[in-house]
């Protein structure tokens, strides 16, 4: 019995440790995002800079300063921006696509690794049928929350803090920000080669109107995904 409550007296302590060490780790990226020179190169132009001498490298070094950027809590909506802005609308897919998974991934490893203990041993018994619905329907409620436009970073590190298994959440998340980064690359892309090419006239084209149109009705797939999870 001693021995017992020893050892979950230490898990506990052990767990308070990481979560303090998680709190200071989230202090400290807040920082430096906004008071160093990573601020510098969260703007087209700033990034731009810093990629051109890398060559072919430069996608890479995209995807690499991504994933920095999700588990330094820059939102996510940010870092696509930049990504469709300096390679275009279907390559800045691509490369936003996997950057975001691997940072996704990322954040979610540092907050399981560091907060899940913590987290668990504050769970009483009515948020813990809650966690396990979580563990058992992982997928569908990553998806669910992807969809709905669920702040990208904050979910990250959250889930990490549940017992969702990582594949549910791995794959949870990659198809459901697929639409939503689609459309927002799509937009932001199609914009900027119109106002690099100087031929403002581009601005009315079909290419145009159609990246707006499915920006404009990505505002609204939350409520229609609300609205048919209620009706099922």
């Amino acid at each position: 019995m001693g021995e017992s409550l020893r050892a979950k007296t230490e898990g506990r302590q052990k767990g308070l440790l990481k979560a303090l060490i998680l709190i200071v780790f989230i202090l400290l990226a807040i920082y430096m995002v906004r008071f160093t020179a990573i601020r510098e190169y969260l703007t087209a132009e700033g990034l731009s800079r810093f990629l051109d001498g890398a060559g072919i490298w430069a996608p890479i070094l995209y995807i690499l300063f991504y994933v920095a950027g999700a588990c330094l809590f820059i939102p996510g909506s940010l870092l696509t921006g930049l990504g469709a802005a300096i390679f275009g609308p279907y390559w800045g897919f691509l490369y936003v696509w996997v950057g975001a998974m691997l940072g996704a991934s990322a954040a979610f490893f540092i907050g399981r690794t560091l907060g899940r203990d913590f987290a668990a041993s504050l769970i009483g018994e009515k948020l813990k049928k809650y966690d396990e619905a979580i563990e058992r329907n992982g997928f569908a409620t990553t998806l669910y929350l992807r969809l709905v436009y669920f702040p990208f970073t904050p979910m990250n590190f959250g889930m990490g803090l549940t017992r969702v298994r990582f594949w549910d959440y791995f794959f949870g998340t990659g198809l459901g920000i697929i639409v939503g980064t689609f459309i927002l690359t799509l937009f932001i892309g199609t914009v900027k080669e119109v106002w690099a090419s100087g031929d403002w006239g581009g601005l009315i084209s079909f290419k145009v109107f159609f990246s707006l149109g499915l920006l404009v009705f990505s505002f609204f797939i939350p409520k229609i995904i609300k609205k048919i999870k209620g009706e099922i």
